[in-house]
């Protein structure tokens, strides 16, 4: 008895499910039973989310030029376990590195691993996406990208209360043209990243500022969907 086409490709597409969950297992496996791997995590996290300036400069730093290599893979790796923040690397970047190359740096991080969500979703599609983020948030942004294209794109990474990993995967589904699909990334992200140079040196300001920039943007943006629907 011979196996259908459905179930061929029902098949095929259980691989990447297959793959990422070995890979998962193995990296939860490395953490409980490699102490070395264990200690860099917990050194990682805890400097991280510390917000101490020169803890954060001291552990890049240490890394001598694979610094920058370093916070582009904790970024891209960040968009499928959701650990830290993007917000909270782009600081990193800007703190270890000064506004302007710090700045640059979180620009291309941020560029790296959106382009790399974008082609997981492309090419590993809905099933997987799926698994990551829920059926429910998938299904609410791909319907939000159909609607709104760049703009939906622009208002997640300029927003930093929202999300900036899942429309990365949504917008490979949903298959948006990849120039379009970065181009919103980084007219959204730049103005995000200039903001967190101008108040990195007073976290105070920098987490008030972002919350003000963040709520106007969101009342601007429902205001615009009224208008939408309304029109």
């Amino acid at each position: 008895m011979t196996d259908s086409p459905n179930s061929s490709a029902n098949n095929k597409s259980q691989v990447p499910l297959i793959i990422s969950a070995i890979i998962i297992a193995l990296l939860i496996q490395g953490y409980f039973f490699i102490p070395e791997m264990r200690q860099g995590v917990n050194e990682a996290w805890n400097v991280l989310t510390s917000e101490d300036d020169k803890k954060i400069k001291q552990w890049v730093n240490g890394f001598g030029w694979l610094g920058p290599i370093v916070i582009i893979v904790t970024m891209v790796v960040q968009t499928f376990l959701l650990v830290v923040p993007t917000v909270a690397l782009i600081v990193v970047a800007i703190l270890a590195y000064g506004p302007w190359w710090g700045s640059l740096l979180a620009l291309v991080a941020v560029l790296t691993a959106s382009s790399v969500g974008y082609v997981v979703g492309k090419y590993l599609g809905r099933i997987f996406v799926d698994k990551m983020i829920g059926e429910k948030t998938e299904k609410k942004i791909t319907a939000f990208i159909k609607d709104y294209g760049f703009w939906s794109v622009f208002l997640v990474r300029f927003n930093s209360l929202l999300s900036n990993d899942a429309i990365s995967f949504v917008g490979g589904i949903v298959k948006m043209k990849f120039g379009k699909f970065i181009t919103a990334t980084a007219a959204g992200i730049s103005p995000l990243i200039i903001l967190i140079a101008l108040f990195s040196q007073s976290m105070e300001d920098l987490k008030s500022g972002l919350i003000w920039v963040s709520v106007l943007s969101l009342a601007a943006f429902g205001f615009y969907l009224w208008w939408d629907k309304t029109r």
